[in-house]
């Protein structure tokens, strides 16, 4: 049986652990790059039949991982491979705080998190898997509003997401010259319900203006569950036209 091989970060908690849920089916040959692994993922990749590899890593540090990424992918048989997709999912959201009073590292995690390795593993997988010819193959960057939309007191994950928006719409330009390029989009999922909302409605109002629309957000009921916005996510990365559009919202 040839497998569907999916690449996928941050894959062990939130939005990432439900997509790798959905994931695991028999077919499916799922790599999860995270911070932690998942006990209870391996557990549901042995009872359903799917070949699950868990690499522990800190993709503030993502050059090691992408090396390994791509001597990982040089070394599979592209014939016994369906389709490969990657989907680069982690992020971080540093301190809520205005810019003249961040601190250097938090601001650098947050970057090297959202932006340089994305960035990293895109090139690993578009350069290891460019002569799997007879694979399609799929980019998912997952991105946010806050990348097409300022917010204060957060400047480093807005700029990370506005960067992932615009390198992919480079990558796809650089794919489409291609005979059998990728399709590639970075795709806004919408307001859902995870730890860095949290984050976001409990920040110091103070410091971060826009705390009380994102505590109304929960009050009201209006955050999609993990496993919705997964399920939503996953559906458009089906659609037999993804990629048409570089940079888009699951919500149009």
């Amino acid at each position: 049986m040839k497998k569907h091989l999916t690449i996928l970060t941050g894959a062990s908690r939130g939005m990432g652990l439900a997509m790798a849920e959905q994931l695991l089916k028999a077919d499916a040959l799922l790599l999860c790059i995270s911070r932690q692994t998942n006990d209870a993922l391996k557990e549901q990749a042995d009872v359903c039949g799917a070949e699950l590899l868990q690499w522990q890593a800190d993709l503030s540090e993502a050059a090691p991982v992408a090396q390994r990424l791509q001597e990982w992918l040089a070394a599979l048989d592209p014939h016994a491979i369906a389709s490969a997709t990657l989907i680069n999912n982690a992020g971080v959201i540093s301190e809520l705080t205005p810019l003249r009073e961040a601190q250097a590292s938090d601001l650098a995690r947050a970057l090297r998190v959202g932006l340089e390795a994305p960035m990293l593993l895109c090139a690993a997988f578009l350069g290891a898997t460019q002569s799997w010819a007879a694979v399609p193959r799929k980019v998912l960057n997952v991105s946010s509003g806050l990348g097409r939309r300022a917010m204060a007191s957060s400047s480093a994950y807005c700029a990370a997401k506005a960067g992932m928006d615009h390198f992919t719409r480079c990558l796809a330009l650089e794919e489409r010259l291609l005979a059998h390029g990728a399709a590639l989009c970075s795709l806004a999922p919408g307001v859902i319900d995870t730890d860095m909302q949290v984050q976001l409605r409990t920040a110091n109002a103070a410091q971060f203006p826009d705390q009380h629309g994102f505590a109304a957000l929960h009050v009201k009921g209006q955050l999609s569950s993990p496993h919705e916005a997964a399920g939503r996510l996953l559906a458009y990365l089906a659609r037999p036209d993804f990629g048409s559009e570089p940079v888009a919202d699951v919500r149009n």
